[in-house]
């Protein structure tokens, strides 16, 4: 069963009712609907957003199911207009500034776009800013259109299932997963909130499925699979990475646990969609994040046209059919730069000869220490690749020698071994990294490690305890740690 080439996203959803219309489309605790019943349910509500004569632009809010918010979302695309994901978790303040952005976008779409259907806006996603506020990204058809295509190219011997999406579709990735889903026929299979026993039960139900997961999802399957003495499971086919690094270290239990599938792992952006890719492999250099899609260029340098020899950090800068529009809401520091047709979103790498590109970390969090530039995301591999660590941040504080002195923060494992001494983990850090790259302080995280709404560490929050507790105020959580 192949997917034909439908410029527009949504142009699965009636070729897909008309050839297999009792196929199962989505699926998720509180039911299930058909393809023929999906685009029922679409086209109804297409029809309303019609009669009341919506904006082009329209903001969901997603406080109802996923399965909702699914049909929701492609009624806006059906009826023409681009569906802006909100998140029901957003404060009042929040919400009413994206919506007053969301209303304020152009009502006639320009030439170009309408003469070029594909080229015209379907969704706007929202992701953290580094001012608090969520910052949204917009995406054309062609954008989405192009991403499913390179996903059947790289990976179609195994996309023979249905794909599971374990997450709410606020997050582009679990959305994307959705449509690959519909896209390729197979359905897509759904959760209300991520559970590691559901996740079991839907690859059971579904022979040669793929799982679309962050790493903490697998972390949380592996462990629930432990505890419960779960045999290994054949039925996955695939298992795409995303959201956050692979903690490769792990990757022996995962293949043991599901023997037939295919892992792998990609390194992407919500601005850019994929950028490159590498089957998962144990002894994998930590920063390696693979070659590029075969629809992505890669350069490494102050700027695309001033690219560094392979082997030198710098700049990443990519060129593919994937980019996104432009911001619709909190342009701030972190945005991506677009430069004749490169993207970069501010990340650091470099190439080696072969073209494998390796990913230090985001040029936002560089710290200069002893005059050298520290990634902290190299030094926090390391770290939660250590027996004991759960999680590790490391942050810089102002120091009158250094320019800035390095601090770990850590939070235990919920395995009981406790963590390892600050002078074990300093040792092994500077056998194994740099000596100006090992923390000069270390401090224990107690209690729940925090989090953005997008679930990636608030690093903000950690860094602003470390010098609260430095300046002799109440620790709260944090314990120094030797």
């Amino acid at each position: 069963m192949t997917a034909p080439a439908w410029p527009l996203v949504h142009g699965c959803l009636a070729h897909w009712a008309g050839v297999q219309p009792d196929a199962l489309a989505l699926v998720s605790e509180r039911g299930q609907l058909t393809f023929a019943q999906l685009q029922a349910q679409v086209l109804a509500q297409a029809a309303r957003l019609e009669r009341e004569d919506a904006l082009p632009t329209v903001l969901l809010p997603l406080d109802g199911g996923v399965v909702d918010g699914v049909v929701q979302f492609l009624a806006v695309l059906v009826s023409g207009r681009c569906a802006a994901i909100g998140d029901a978790a957003w404060p009042p303040a929040i919400a009413q500034s994206v919506q007053a952005a969301v209303d304020a976008l152009p009502a006639q779409m320009p030439t170009h776009e309408a003469a070029a259907p594909d080229l015209a806006p379907f969704y706007v996603g929202f992701t953290s800013g580094s001012s608090g506020q969520p910052k949204g990204f917009r995406r054309h058809h062609r954008s989405w259109v192009e991403s499913f295509a390179i996903t059947a190219h790289t990976f179609g011997a195994q996309l023979t299932g249905p794909v599971l999406a374990p997450g709410r579709i606020s997050h582009s990735l679990f959305l994307f997963a959705v449509m690959l889903g519909l896209w390729t026929g197979r359905g897509a299979r759904v959760q209300e909130k991520f559970s590691a026993e559901t996740t079991w039960a839907q690859l059971q139900q579904a022979p040669g499925s793929t799982l679309v997961a962050v790493p903490s999802q697998l972390l949380l399957l592996m462990q629930m699979a432990q505890r419960k003495g779960w045999a290994p499971l054949p039925q996955p086919s695939l298992v795409l990475i995303s959201g956050a690094r692979w903690m490769r270290e792990h990757t022996p239990q995962l293949q043991a646990l599901l023997p037939q599938a295919r892992l792998a792992e990609f390194y992407g952006a919500s601005e850019a969609s994929y950028i490159t890719w590498m089957d998962v492999a144990a002894r994998a250099h930590p920063q390696a994040v693979g070659q590029p899609f075969g629809n992505v260029q890669l350069r490494i340098g102050p700027t695309p046209h001033a690219s560094l020899p392979a082997g030198e950090v710098g700049r990443i800068w990519l060129r593919s059919p994937m980019l996104f529009m432009d911001y619709v809401h909190a342009h701030d520091g972190s945005a991506a730069e677009l430069h004749d047709g490169w993207l970069t979103v501010r990340d650091m790498g470099w190439l080696d000869a072969s073209g494998q590109l390796y990913l230090c970390g985001r040029e936002s969090r560089m710290l200069v220490t002893q005059g050298k530039n520290l990634f902290p995301e190299e030094v926090e591999a390391w770290l939660q690749a250590q027996p004991g660590v759960a999680q590790a941040s490391v942050v810089g504080l102002p120091d009158a020698l250094r320019g800035l002195r390095i601090h770990a923060v850590l939070q235990a494992d919920g395995n009981g071994d406790g963590l390892p001494a600050a002078s074990t983990l300093a040792a092994g850090c500077r056998a194994q990294l740099e000596a100006f790259k090992t923390p000069r302080r270390w401090w224990r995280w107690q209690g729940a490690w925090p989090q953005t709404r997008s679930g990636k560490t608030d690093t903000a929050a950690l860094q602003a305890a470390v010098a609260q507790a430095l300046a002799g105020q109440p620790p709260g959580p944090l314990q120094a740690w030797r």
